[in-house]
């Protein structure tokens, strides 16, 4: 089986509509493919009517969270999205992030960047406007080359120049939160550097000792290196290692299915989760 557990559509920053996703993840041979958009569950139903057969969709999202003035996402699974608690959570954040993304153009144009708020909303669309939108801005206007170039601290890293904060959830929150709706809670990418500041390692085994069920390990922001520390860490604290291109469509360079999750890590997750039950495809 090949399973990929973290992708993005155009409920949130991907470039793919949510059917779009699930079409291209089939003709990528995928087995099962998450969606996991940023604080919302806004694509699944478009991604669950036009699943493909022999396609599974589990369901998810990406939750933005701070610990100690860092920055790290939560990728949630099979939760139930009518659990009221989570739901509020989510749309706190959701609510935040247009004034957060107008916050960074206003910066963006004291730097001297003739970007406009209309444009990043046209560019977003009906998704929950974010960085990425705005890294697109910047590359249509010529300044950098790719939406990755955007995030460095010159531009949108979250030691950055235009950077600005957001409501994020307090991640043992998130983790209670998740767990309260029946799902499963994996760190995503937890060291990638180049995004900025990581949580510290002891924070990851606070995190496990909380009830967080695994971390990203295979990751296209991870190098070997990275990755083998990372495997070695989720062993000592029994936490399931998971494997995902964080599909964006054309926004980034990785192809869906260029990591993948294990099959019996994979069982687990479904194993644990309470709260839905992942989608097999019947051609819709």
């Amino acid at each position: 089986m090949r399973i990929d557990l973290h992708t993005h559509s155009t409920a949130s920053d991907g470039t793919d509509t949510p059917a779009e996703l699930v079409r291209g993840a089939a003709a990528a041979g995928l087995d099962v493919v998450a969606l996991t958009d940023h604080d919302t569950v806004g694509g699944h139903a478009e991604a669950r009517a036009a699943l493909p057969a022999g396609l599974t969709l589990v369901t998810g999202a990406e939750l933005s969270c701070r610990i100690d003035g860092v920055s790290l996402h939560m990728l949630a699974y099979l939760f139930d999205p009518e659990e009221p608690e989570l739901a509020r959570e989510r749309e706190l954040v959701r609510d935040d992030r247009v004034p957060r993304a107008q916050g960074m153009v206003a910066k963006l144009r004291e730097l001297g960047v003739p970007i406009t708020w209309e444009q990043v909303a046209r560019i977003a669309g009906d998704g929950a406007v974010g960085r990425p939108h705005i890294a697109t801005a910047l590359v249509d206007l010529g300044l950098i080359g790719t939406v990755s170039d955007a995030f460095t601290s010159e531009w949108l890293a979250n030691d950055g120049r235009a950077y600005v904060q957001k409501h994020e959830l307090d991640p043992f929150d998130a983790i209670r939160l998740v767990k309260a709706a029946g799902g499963v809670t994996v760190f995503a990418h937890p060291l990638a550097v180049k995004r900025g500041s990581c949580v510290p390692e002891s924070a990851i085994a606070e995190l496990a000792a909380a009830g967080l069920d695994g971390i990203e390990v295979d990751h296209m922001d991870h190098d070997a290196p990275t990755r083998a520390r990372l495997r070695g860490l989720a062993a000592d604290l029994g936490l399931l290692a998971t494997g995902s291109s964080d599909y964006h469509g054309s926004r980034k360079t990785c192809r869906l299915g260029d990591y993948t999750t294990d099959p019996e890590v994979y069982g687990e997750i479904v194993r644990r989760a309470t709260g839905a039950f992942p989608v097999p495809g019947t051609g819709g």
